[in-house]
């Protein structure tokens, strides 16, 4: 008697698993047919962000939703007309994106999207030095990678360093010190360089 509930209880959990799985690839093909179309009215990308997040939710096991739900928020970031709010999208995307690395880490497409929020963040950087008055006129890094192996015995970025050299224009000239370290170090983490200042 026995062998036949620990029969039935393992088809129960079996089907159950099964219904589960098959509910997340339906959720995951719709929401990914809609990608591309949402493309066409960022308020599509948001809706489809949480879509992507209530899937993983869901799915607490699972990093594809996460990953997805990150892209869509990054992209919405660079779309959004507002940028008082692009900080605030990309730290969203951060959070979603982080939980998909914990789920698969020193994943390379991972690493792709935390480099299109990096940039994101870098919108906000621009948006408050010209909402401050200041007027940057070039921007140029020589960031270096730090590549490590993985548990698989392949290299894979896990640390960029960012130097920027930043040349202000306009009636202005350049922030101090602190006022650039705080726009800064919002997003960056930042090597000081002496022309930085300069």
């Amino acid at each position: 008697m026995k062998k036949v509930f620990l029969f039935i209880a393992l088809v129960i959990t079996t089907v159950g698993a099964s219904a589960q799985s098959d509910k997340y690839i339906a959720a995951m093909k719709k929401n990914l047919a809609a990608i591309d179309s949402s493309f066409r009215n960022p308020a599509n990308l948001l809706t489809l962000a949480n879509s992507f997040e209530r899937i993983a939710i869901a799915e607490k096991n699972q990093w594809l939703p996460y990953y997805y739900a990150a892209f869509c928020q990054v992209n919405y970031g660079f779309m959004e007309a507002d940028k008082e709010k692009t900080d605030g999208i990309a730290d969203k995307a951060t959070e979603l994106i982080n939980k998909a690395d914990s789920l698969m880490p020193n994943n390379s497409e991972i690493s792709c999207i935390k480099s299109m929020i990096a940039s994101c963040h870098m919108m906000t950087f621009l948006f408050l030095a010209s909402r401050a008055g200041y007027l940057v006129t070039s921007y140029d890094d020589d960031a270096v990678g730090h590549m490590v192996k993985n548990e698989h015995g392949r290299y894979w970025v896990n640390e960029v360093l960012l130097r920027p050299r930043i040349a202000w224009g306009g009636d202005k000239g350049a922030p101090d010190a602190a006022e650039l370290d705080l726009w800064l170090t919002r997003v960056l983490t930042i090597q000081r360089l002496p022309e930085l200042f300069a």
